[in-house]
């Protein structure tokens, strides 16, 4: 079965809601996208940094539970940390303890597809290790990438973008929310975003979720729009790592990932592109039905299809 690997990091959100006490959720772009591959049955691997205090060890059972491997590079320290303050509506906003030092981990790690992205791949020191960790792995796997832009973080804006360009140009596959568009390239559209993305030697698809008003997909060649599917929102913690996963689960599913993918991944035409934005998008309905980032398991995911 096709190996999956995740490089980035893991994230407590203490979730803060109006005249509630804060609760803890584990989280982190790339851990969330791991945990979603592992409950929808894909042998997934992440490596990242955890502490070893208590948000450490609820992180570690979480991910466990689902059934990914997890390394870690032994870096001491806290456990990242973000407040998560939801408004009535649900809508996340974020404060961030964040320190993401990522050193090598040697092993003989043969992953057929590579998945990274958010602080990971733009936070210096540890991003270097990232870039260099997925350049070396490029010509024996695929690759996708999620900048999912958290601005506090992110440093001087030219500088970002740089940073999200050299990801893009090492990815297969990118997904970005149109928010994180919007932030990197306030003078373009993400439409114009996403097709100048595909003139990378290396992207072949490019996926923009739109939060309610539902997700598109663009290729060379294709372009498909679906809408949102029906959700009772308890928060949009997690969403756009549910829809990631979902989408990676299709493409895995119909042969497109790995290095035998991917020239069918290139080739990829509308009906094919479809599926996996309603993979992604119901992946997404059933995370915002509940708290924290909670993303579906196969049942769930096949009753959210339909």
């Amino acid at each position: 079965m096709l190996e999956l690997l995740v490089i980035g990091e893991c994230v407590a959100d203490i979730v803060r809601r109006p005249d509630e006490a804060d609760r803890v959720h584990p989280g982190g772009s790339p851990a969330n996208v791991a945990h979603g591959l592992a409950r929808l049955g894909r042998p997934v691997t992440l490596h990242t940094q955890l502490g070893a205090d208590e948000e450490g060890r609820l992180i570690a059972a979480h991910l466990a539970s689902a059934g990914v491997a997890v390394r870690t590079d032994g870096s001491p320290g806290p456990t990242p940390r973000a407040v998560v303050t939801l408004d009535a509506g649900g809508r996340a906003t974020y404060d961030f303890d964040i320190h993401w030092t990522l050193a090598p981990v040697p092993d003989g790690t043969a992953p057929d597809h590579v998945h990274t992205g958010s602080l990971a791949a733009v936070m210096a020191p540890g991003a270097d290790t990232v870039l260099a960790r997925v350049a070396s792995l490029r010509a024996s796997a695929t690759v996708s990438y999620d900048p999912n832009v958290r601005p506090e973080l992110m440093g001087d804006h030219a500088g970002a973008v740089r940073r999200v360009e050299e990801c893009v140009a090492l990815a297969d596959v990118v997904k970005a929310s149109d928010e994180d568009l919007g932030w990197l390239y306030p003078d373009r559209t993400p439409d114009e975003v996403a097709r100048g993305w595909l003139e990378s030697d290396g992207t072949a698809l490019v996926l923009v979720t739109r939060g309610g008003e539902g997700a598109y997909a663009v290729t060379r060649r294709a372009g498909v729009r679906i809408g949102a599917f029906p959700a009772r929102v308890v928060d949009t913690v997690g969403a756009g790592d549910a829809f990631m996963a979902g989408a990676l689960h299709a493409l895995a599913a119909r042969g497109l990932l790995g290095p035998d993918g991917r020239a069918g991944l290139r080739a990829i035409g509308e009906p094919a592109l479809t599926d996996v934005l309603r993979h992604g998008a119901a992946a997404a309905s059933v995370a915002v039905g509940r708290a924290g980032a909670d993303p579906p398991d196969n049942a769930e995911l096949r009753a959210a299809l339909g």
